[in-house]
């Protein structure tokens, strides 16, 4: 049977958090393995209100098939949310996906050959690196440094003929790390100067709780460029939600795409979530999981103070859903795994967000879906696990 498969399915593997996500099924196991929002915060008195209003009005129109750009009125509030940030986007040049990941699936489509080399951080946001290897690129990577990319890897890589840069500068997944406000205008030069696409991913971006906002490197570019969103972090990530804004040309593309994908979005799904924005404070909730979020960081930050041995360091994010450690070198975080299972406690290793393989002593830790006294057990957990390694 394996002759029967395209060339293309021995180069992509199963999601290595998604299998990971399997093991911590387990109700002992503390997890900070998944990227998973905290289901605490979910809005569900008030998406039930929004369905129910949703099919006692529009019921049947809920349920027909759509546009493949997407519920207009949607559209023209995610506009107007980003004119609140200080970005002004055309309702027209927003594309509604099926989650963020399906931005990613289709610009692949769109952009990738064979060989056309993809600039990625290092390390890179998995679920981009899954979706881009399908189509065989050449993954160059960068080193993401405290205040963003290394500006000298960036530059010769577009100079080696760099057909595009996905990045996400905004509590990046996995370290947590952001771009300061000088390393975006030096990178939108820098695109500018060489031509290279830029796809922005900016799910993480209304998740701040410490420092000042900053605007999006898209905001700096004159040349092409996308700018991803998502409702998954702020509002439901089961309704499988976001969007993608571009200039026409791309754009047109870009629904060709999505055409030959799922035809559109969930048309129900849509109408919910625009009730639900229509008659609900969204930025009251936003504020909410940035309160709550910060709480969680400041904890787990304290616990790995307090737990972890000498010699293990982490990342500061102002933001976001993850900080990332790194062990003493000669540490092996897959070999800290299967230990830390035993004790009860799970993470991702962080070798998986390293196209070339390295990053063997890292590890990606997420603090949205545990509340402070889980977090305490688990970092103790951890300490030990680490402490054992040590040994």
């Amino acid at each position: 049977m394996s002759d029967k498969f395209a060339r293309r399915m021995g180069t992509v593997h199963r999601s290595f958090i998604r299998e990971i996500l399997k093991v911590t099924a387990d109700p002992e196991i503390i997890s900070f393995a998944g990227g998973l929002p905290n289901p605490e915060l979910f809005p569900v008195s008030a998406m039930d209100k929004a369905s129910r209003e949703v099919f006692a009005e529009i019921g049947s129109s809920a349920l027909q098939y759509s546009t493949t750009e997407g519920d207009a009125g949607l559209r023209a509030i995610i506009a107007k949310r980003y004119e609140k940030r200080g970005l002004a986007v055309d309702p027209d040049s927003i594309l509604v996906t099926t989650g963020s990941q399906q931005i990613l699936d289709i610009c692949a489509k769109v952009f990738l050959d064979r060989g056309d080399k993809v600039v990625i951080e290092r390390p890179g946001y998995l679920g981009a690196i899954q979706a881009f290897s399908f189509f065989e690129p050449e993954f160059v990577t960068v080193s993401l440094e405290d205040d963003g990319p290394n500006l000298e890897e960036l530059e010769a890589a577009f100079k080696d003929g760099a057909k595009c840069f996905y990045a996400v500068p905004n509590f990046q997944n996995p370290s947590g790390v952001s771009y300061s406000l000088e390393k975006r205008r030096q990178v939108a030069e820098l695109l500018d100067r060489y031509g290279v696409l830029f796809v922005e991913d900016d799910p993480y971006g209304e998740l701040r709780f410490m420092g000042d906002d900053l605007p999006s490197v898209y905001s700096f570019c004159k040349g092409e460029s996308l700018l991803c969103g998502s409702f998954s972090k702020i509002a439901a990530p089961g309704f499988r939600l976001g969007w993608v804004v571009a200039g026409k040309v791309v754009y047109d593309k870009l629904v060709i795409a999505k055409q030959a994908s799922d035809l559109h979005t969930s048309t129900v799904s849509q109408a919910i979530m625009r009730r639900y924005l229509e008659t609900n404070d969204i930025e009251a909730h936003v504020s909410l999981i940035r309160e709550r979020y910060g709480r969680q960081r400041e904890a787990m930050v304290e616990m790995i103070g307090r737990y972890f041995p000498e010699g293990v360091t982490i990342t500061a994010p102002e933001g976001g859903m993850f900080l990332w450690a790194t062990l003493p070198e000669n540490v092996s975080a897959m070999d800290l795994f299967d230990i830390a299972i035993k004790d009860k406690v799970a993470f991702v290793p962080g070798s998986p967000f390293y196209v070339d393989g390295s990053g063997e002593n890292t590890l990606r830790l997420n603090f949205s879906n545990s509340d402070e006294a889980r977090i305490e057990e688990g970092i103790k957990r951890l300490g030990k696990s680490i402490a054992t390694m040590l040994k």
